[in-house]
Order: C-alpha cells, then sequence, then structure tokens
C-alpha cells in the first residue's frame, strides 16, 4: 500500500472509524483510520465507548449512509462523542486530502447489483423453462429494490455485509482495540 500525499492534513485529531466492508476499506482509506464494517459494530461497541472517552470518533463510509446508520446504532448504546466525516471517503477523495490506497476491491454496491441481477435472471429462466411461481422471485427482487429505493435502506446490503468476506475479525490499521 502507498500513502498518497496531498497539502491538506486531517484538521481534528480523533478516531476515525471506517464503516465499509474490508474490501472497499484496503481499496482506500484515511491514514490511521481503523475498519470495523457496520455488520460488526455491535462486536466492538465496547472498545469505541472507551475510545470515545478520551476522543472524538469520526465514522465514515462511502457517502454518509452507513456512517449515520453506525452512529445511530452506537448512539442507542449510550456514545455521544461521535462525528460524521461530511460527504465520506467519496468528498475526502475529491478534496484530495491524504489516503493510503490499496488494490482494487468490490464494493457493497456492487456485490448487492451482482447478487440482485443473478436472482432476477434465476426467476426468469427457472419460470420459463420449470414452472411459472418461480417469476416470484424476480418479483420479490424488484419489490426489495424499489423499497430500498424509497427508504434508501437496502436489505440485501445488510445481508451481504454479514458474509465472511466483508466482516473483519479485528479492526484492521491503526489502534488495536481488544
Amino acid at each position: 500500500m502507498q500513502v498518497k500525499q496531498s497539502n491538506e492534513a486531517v484538521a481534528e485529531k480523533a478516531l476515525y472509524v471506517d464503516v465499509r466492508t474490508p474490501s472497499e476499506f484496503l481499496e482506500v482509506h484515511i491514514p490511521d483510520a481503523i475498519n470495523i464494517p457496520l455488520a460488526d459494530l455491535d462486536k466492538f461497541a465496547d472498545e469505541l465507548r472507551e475510545a470515545a472517552e478520551s476522543q472524538k470518533i469520526m465514522l465514515m463510509c462511502r457517502t454518509e449512509r452507513r456512517a449515520n446508520m453506525a452512529r445511530e446504532a452506537l448512539a442507542k448504546r449510550g456514545m455521544n462523542n461521535l462525528g460524521i466525516v461530511p460527504g465520506g471517503m467519496t468528498r475526502w477523495l475529491e478534496e484530495r486530502k491524504d489516503v493510503v490506497q490499496g488494490k482494487k476491491g468490490m464494493s457493497i454496491e456492487r456485490q448487492v447489483r451482482i447478487a440482485a441481477g443473478s436472482l432476477v435472471l434465476l426467476g426468469v429462466v427457472l419460470g420459463t423453462l420449470l414452472h411459472p411461481g418461480f417469476l416470484a422471485i424476480s418479483g420479490f427482487v424488484g419489490a426489495g429494490l424499489i423499497f430500498a429505493g424509497i427508504t434508501d435502506t437496502c436489505g440485501m446490503a445488510l445481508v451481504l455485509g454479514k458474509l465472511p468476506f466483508n466482516r473483519v475479525a479485528k479492526p484492521t490499521c491503526g489502534l488495536n482495540l481488544g
């Protein structure tokens, strides 16, 4: 991995917690950030609570959606010293701030598109070749995508986030929590 230099430094000394998947984190992240995927947040809540006593916890993801979900979950556990990195990694990169770049990974959004497309295709093929009832698979996925668009909450992304390659046993890079 290589650190990409810029003229801007992190203004506030805080613990940066990246709640994206490990592959997204390894692709690009803030120097000294730790990776705790949204699906693993509860597992490290006690360590984060302890860290929040002495420093601000800045949550980030690709945009802000997962970071907001993480903040809500941690706030329910009594943590208040939490912030969100405005615009997430997308804005961080646009502003050419320092990052650590690694190998290209597969984002959770891409995983959702692959899984949804595969299920729709499977439903159509099985519905055509075996029994029309299998078309319900495609209908179910379509309804899920509509729901995700309306609510900005993707159930498939939450399920995919629980797969082993989208989780970590210990936070990577930076501080040692637990």
